[in-house]
């Protein structure tokens, strides 16, 4: 469990008041949860474009970290998840930090984008609108973001809790865009 001193940069000061709270609350999972992990809270590297561009991240690794990223990582977006809750982190920070593991997120924002525009592709060749499956608010975003200057298709989220998912739609087929 390490911590980088983060620089003052004036977008941080928000985090910093919850740092003390998030990095103690991971502590006690993972040792309560007996995981062999590190992690680090750091500025990640910026991504080319601003599709997924957190400001802090904290990033695990150690010998546990497989089990963070099995299943499409649900126990690193339950983690997450948990620990912002928890510390009551205003909703404007939400996109602003992400709990990574081993760059895992890093791929998962190109495969996002990969499948944006092979749906886009596939809804443009057919007509028909084309449901993706269920993910989460961050994944949904990255989906929407990617497709955000289509001019042939349009996005919308459908669905509630963990069913919500996006829908791909050819823009000839409603005149509403998103």
């Amino acid at each position: 469990m390490t911590s980088d001193a983060l620089p003052s940069t004036g977008s941080e000061p928000s985090f910093e008041r919850y740092r003390p709270q998030i990095e103690s609350l991971l502590n006690d999972i993972i040792r309560h949860g007996q995981f062999r992990l590190d992690y680090i809270v750091r500025h990640p590297e910026p991504l080319n474009e601003p599709i997924e561009s957190p400001e802090i991240t904290v990033d695990f690794s150690g010998p546990d970290s497989g089990l963070l990223i099995e299943a499409q990582a649900e126990l690193l977006n339950a983690i997450e998840y948990v620990v912002l809750r928890a510390v009551r982190l205003e909703e404007g920070l939400f996109p602003k930090i992400a709990f990574d593991c081993e760059g895992w997120r890093r791929l998962r924002v190109g495969e996002l984008k990969l499948m944006a525009q092979v749906a886009a592709d596939r809804v443009q060749e057919s007509g028909d609108p084309l449901p993706l499956g269920p993910m989460n608010p961050r994944e949904r975003r990255i989906i929407h973001l990617a497709l955000h200057g289509h001019t042939e298709v349009r996005t919308e989220s459908e669905g509630r809790g963990p069913e919500r998912r996006v829908v791909v739609y050819p823009v000839s087929s409603s005149t509403r865009r998103r």
